[in-house]
């Protein structure tokens, strides 16, 4: 029996991956192929959502994300694929050919890593990102030069953008992070996350709401009406 095609929004975005993941670096290799990188997602509002780091390589790591081969991120219901409209990433090229068990090599994306966590924090409206793990400090590092693209096509960016859609989506995710912390024994990073994303959703709302007439102050994590 053939296996049934994927929907055509899910394959026009899958292509866009695939097309951002070929796009040449040094050398005209692929940035996708780097063994060891460091990269970001971001909403449709540009707002920094994940940091993650890889020594298999950025395109399985990414692929596994964002195409149905589940992570924890995933699978705890931390990050809804479906909020992803940029990716970043960093390269580690000078690490190609370096063994995951090197130290060096680990530690040097250890602090690539929080690097970048560090430069997505100061981005962020909300002063902090969906990571359930804790990024452990490192000293700060240059880091090389990173590519960012949107993977969304245009064909399909405004639907997903509407704040309605995403309003659903958001809310969708937080009912069932919150079961699972209702279920099991958590970390503290994991109910940080829930916090995290209600304070999302609440700002969405708030913004829907004022773009139909409604008169409410958007404040910042922390700030009082």
């Amino acid at each position: 029996m053939s296996r049934k095609a994927i929907p055509q929004d899910v394959a026009a975005i899958r292509k866009r991956i695939r097309g951002f993941l070929d796009t040449p670096g040094p050398d005209g290799k692929k940035i996708g192929n780097a063994k060891w990188g460091v990269y970001t997602f971001y909403d449709y509002d540009g707002e920094p959502i994940y940091v993650g780091q890889t020594y298999e390589s950025l395109r399985q790591r990414i692929g596994r994300h964002l195409t149905n081969q589940r992570t924890d991120a995933v699978a705890m219901n931390v990050l809804d694929p479906f909020e992803v409209a940029e990716i970043e990433v960093w390269p580690l090229w000078d690490l190609e050919g370096k063994d995951n068990k090197d130290r060096q090599a680990k530690g040097k994306l250890n602090a690539a890593e929080y690097t970048v966590f560090q430069r997505v924090l100061n981005e962020s409206s909300f002063g902090a990102v969906l990571n359930e793990a804790d990024i452990q400090p490192t000293d700060l590092i240059e880091l090389p030069s990173s590519t960012r693209e949107r993977i969304i096509p245009e064909s399909l960016y405004e639907q997903r953008k509407h704040p309605d859609v995403r309003i659903a989506r958001r809310a969708t995710t937080i009912a069932a992070l919150a079961r699972v912390i209702s279920e099991r024994d958590v970390s503290a990073g994991l109910r940080r996350t829930l916090r995290t994303q209600a304070q999302r959703l609440e700002r969405l709302a708030t913004q829907r709401y004022n773009e139909i007439g409604g008169n409410v102050p958007i404040v910042g994590p922390g700030e009082e009406v």
